[in-house]
């Protein structure tokens, strides 16, 4: 079974959200017997392929970027001429750019989309792509929701009731480095033994802004980890405020990373906007046994943690709110305990990469024996249109 991945970016040039997913995907699935191949744009210069943990990248130029939609006109040549070699074509929605690359690419395989995120921002530009949206979404095979909530609140995907399923997303531990104590003992030092701590790149939707607002006028440690587009505005924002127990770390290796999700006391990711489908870095919490604080925006984040069990759920956009449930984890100790064992639990339920690998690896299959199928009755159907018939 041969896969190929289209997405705008992939490592090593951008680590979000999207990207350790097609990462974990690939590693994943890899292991069942799949042969991965990702596609993605890049702004480098030397772009030859090369292998990454077992499946082969391929980038092309990024031409241009017009309203966070990502351009390249060599990723069309690129996607029919890898297209051919493969079994099955995974697209990664949203992204404008790849719906009109996938028709001009005249891509004639197997095809199923991962369905990350409706588009919520560009509310003016969303109108005149709606066409090409459901055209797009009308001609691929199977659609992949990642989480029933998702699947339930997308007035999108209610209009493809009959090819949509769900699959949730997965993180395999064995993936991120475990700490040494030289690191841990650093972080310990410079962050202190007991701290919120969120990590993302810092976009609007994140709900950052929120967490400041809360933080203010409480001592609780907060340690922001990640770079991005408002990162300045929110350090602006905490200067205002006077903040002196939020620290920005900025963007930080894997190791580093690993450490502070050791270490916290509990993860705080205050999304507000469904833009936020998932919240990968808040399954990340989940993984490693944080109690959470997330808002309820009717996406994944809410699938991945349950309010009074795993732990709090506010309503989106509300810092007071936010700052009660950061009060009674911090001094309910037990209780934060409790939820992170709980949170622990559920991930090893429900989000582990070995289960999202083996029902994507069913998907491609079903999805290869449908089309050999209907290839097979069209056959039968042509050929039978040019028999003599035979008189009784």
């Amino acid at each position: 079974m041969r896969v190929l991945h289209f997405y705008k970016t992939y490592h090593p040039d951008s680590v979000g959200g999207v990207e350790q997913v097609i990462r974990q995907m690939a590693v994943g699935t890899g292991r069942l017997g799949v042969t991965n191949t990702v596609l993605s744009l890049s702004r480098h210069q030397n772009l030859a392929p090369f292998e990454f943990e077992g499946h082969m990248v391929h980038r092309v130029p990024l031409n241009a970027e017009i309203a966070s939609n990502a351009i390249s006109v060599q990723s069309i040549g690129a996607l029919a001429r890898l297209a051919r070699d493969v079994d099955v074509v995974h697209y990664h929605f949203p992204w404008p750019f790849m719906d009109l690359a996938h028709f001009m690419a005249r891509v004639n395989k197997p095809t199923v989309v991962t369905y990350h995120s409706d588009i919520v921002r560009q509310r003016h530009l969303l109108r005149l792509y709606q066409p090409l949206k459901h055209r797009f979404l009308r001609s691929v095979d199977a659609i992949v929701a990642t989480s029933p909530n998702y699947l339930g609140s997308s007035t999108v995907l209610a209009r493809y009731p009959g090819k949509t399923s769900v699959i949730p997303f997965g993180l395999d531990r064995t993936t991120y480095p475990q700490p040494d104590p030289d690191r841990l003992a650093h972080w310990r030092e410079r962050v202190g033994p007991k701290f919120f701590l969120f990590v993302g790149v810092l976009r609007y939707y994140k709900g950052l802004h929120i967490l400041l607002e809360a933080a203010a006028g409480t001592d609780y440690p907060v340690v922001i980890v990640g770079a991005g587009p408002i990162e300045q505005e929110l350090k602006e924002q905490a200067a205002r405020l006077g903040l002196k127990n939020v620290m920005f770390v900025g963007a930080i290796d894997e190791p580093d990373k690993a450490a502070l999700l050791t270490l916290c006391y509990a993860v705080s990711f205050p999304s507000h906007l469904r833009s936020e489908a998932f919240g990968i870095s808040l399954l990340e919490g989940a993984m490693y046994g944080k109690p959470m604080i997330s808002s309820e925006i009717g996406t994944g984040t809410t699938y991945i943690n349950i309010d009074g069990d795993t732990g709090l759920v506010v309503p989106p956009s509300d810092a007071l709110a936010l700052r009660a449930a950061m009060r009674t984890l911090w001094d309910n100790p037990e209780l934060a305990r409790t939820m992170g064992r709980r949170a622990a639990a559920r991930f090893e339920e429900l989000f582990t990469s070995e289960q999202m690998a083996a029902n994507y690896t069913a998907l491609y299959h079903d999805l290869v024996a449908r089309r050999a199928t209907g290839a097979s009755t069209a056959a039968l159907e042509q050929t039978s249109a040019v028999l003599p018939q035979t008189k009784v």
